[in-house]
Order: C-alpha cells, then structure tokens, then sequence
C-alpha cells in the first residue's frame, strides 16, 4: 500500500510541475539546435537541496522524443512525500538546465507532454555510475543532494534527473525497475 502511495505522489508532484511548465512552454526563446551555450551556473535557489552541475547538454540535437527518469535511492527510506519533493527537485533542476543550455531540446520534450518515468536505484554508488554513464553521453544529469532538516543526512544525494533523447535514456536506464 504504501508503494501505491509513493508512486501516486510521484505521479502527482510531476504532473502538477509539467502542467506549470507545459502551460509556459510556448514563452521558450527559439534557438538554433546548433548554438553552443555559455557554461551555466545557478547559485542555489532551493534552501532544501542543493544540485550538482552536469556535461554539457548543448550538444544534443532533438529529433526524437525526449523525456526524464528520475532515479530514486530505495537505501534510504525516503517516506513518499520525501521521494515526491526530491523528484520535483530533480525535474526542476533538469527543466532549467535545458532552459539555460538547450532550449531546443526543451522544446521537444514539451511537445512530446513532458514525458517522465520514476526508476529504483539501490544505493549512490549506482546512482553515481549512472549519473557519469549519462554524462559521458552528453545527456542531462542533474542530482539532488538533501539540505538535511528532515529525514535525511545533509548533503545525502537522493534523485538522479536525466533528461534527454527518448533513445539514448531508454538505453542508459532501460534495465532499472519502474518505481
């Protein structure tokens, strides 16, 4: 019952966030795929997470489906509303990347409706592995680390966002357990 539970609110918080962002969509800058972006560096605007930086993205070009998986660390415990607020974190910090790096990409992914699956990942070793593999193939990857002032240590990585071509994301997570 309580995986019925997570899975809902997993559901929910990315519904309600792609909605926010679908119905802004259309306010994105056209940008020609084939710009290269200036590095991007946010100061950190959660006071509850902090994200790691990722490959460059701009080279990406869109023509397929794009979409984001969000990896979960299952080691930790998370209770439903802790994994639901970190995917959300997760799936803003991808949103934004795209944003500043590769709008175009952006673009496509809201054409496709913002598609976004959750996976498991057992523990941050995996979580790391997968965050370089996704890197080296110049997708986004995007981690949140917990700020520390509820349930989990400080600085614990939680969620991998990636972000990217519905093919290359199918082949790095494709062998993970939907959440």
């Amino acid at each position: 019952m309580a995986l019925v539970a997570t899975y809902l609110a997993v559901i929910t918080a990315s519904l309600s966030l792609g909605y926010y962002t679908g119905t802004t969509s259309d306010q994105l800058p056209e940008v020609p795929l084939h710009r290269q972006f200036e590095a991007h560096s946010d100061a950190d605007d959660s006071d509850s997470e902090s994200e790691s930086e990722d490959g460059d993205v701009s080279s990406l070009t869109a023509l397929d489906d794009c979409k984001l998986v969000l990896a979960v660390r299952t080691d930790l415990g998370m209770t439903t509303g802790k994994i639901a607020a970190q995917c959300s974190h997760a799936t803003l910090a991808c949103y934004k990347t795209l944003l500043s790096k590769n709008p175009s990409l952006l673009r496509k992914w809201a054409q496709a409706g913002y598609l976004k699956s959750v996976v498991r990942c057992s523990d941050e070793d995996a979580l790391l592995v997968l965050q370089a593999q996704a890197q080296s193939l110049n997708l986004c990857a995007r981690s949140i680390q917990d700020a520390g002032r509820t349930q989990i240590a400080a600085n614990t990585t939680t969620v991998l966002g990636i972000a990217g071509p519905t093919a290359l994301i199918e082949q790095l997570t494709g062998e993970l357990s939907a959440f």
